[in-house]
């Protein structure tokens, strides 16, 4: 398995890999959202139908811009996503222009979450941009809490390990709809 740093992590995305790197919570998969043949190959390694949709995380509010549309939102939604963030929450905007269907899945939001995890948050700054982020792990498998959690069988079609710790938090991020305010998932 390659060992990646930032800077190889950044090429792996930019060659349109597909890399694990430690989040919040547990052990993610990530590539370049923009990149539709990248994107399809993670759901492929994954075993994930498009259809569900992916996250992506940003190191910052103008990484996202044009991906979702923040200014949709009604003024106090507004301010509980932004005063949430950078943290551990994933919000479901509405999508903006940049954000394509390979990206979106089925639906008209998409969610996003600006981290606070120092690795996530340096791989986002050295990318310039948002990162796919989904868990590293087989659909219908546990999702890898530590590195030693990631399954031989995926880590065999990755691109690379960029190594770290997760930030130890118990569960994956909560996912909230920003526009109405339920929890999808907490």
């Amino acid at each position: 398995m390659n060992e990646l740093t930032l800077d190889t992590a950044v090429a792996a995305l930019r060659a349109g890999g597909v890399i694990a790197y430690p989040t919040e919570a547990v052990w993610g998969l990530g590539c370049d959202p923009g990149n539709q043949e990248a994107v399809e190959a993670l759901l492929r390694l994954k075993q994930r139908p498009v259809e569900k949709g992916m996250i992506l995380v940003a190191a910052n509010l103008p990484q996202l811009e044009g991906w979702v549309h923040l200014d949709h939102l009604p003024s106090a939604r507004q301010q509980e996503v932004l005063a949430s963030w950078p943290g551990a929450n994933t919000w479901i905007l509405p999508a903006g222009a940049r954000a394509p269907g390979w990206i979106t899945g089925e639906h008209t939001g998409l969610a996003v979450r600006i981290s606070a995890h120092p690795l996530v948050k340096a791989l986002c700054e050295a990318w310039g941009g948002p990162v796919v982020s989904t868990s590293a792990n087989l659909a219908g498998e546990p999702p890898a809490r530590q590195r030693g959690d990631l399954d031989p069988r995926l880590l065999a079609l990755l691109d690379g390990v960029l190594d770290g710790s997760t930030g130890g938090l118990a569960q994956p991020t909560p996912i909230r709809d920003a526009l109405s305010g339920s929890t999808l998932r907490s």
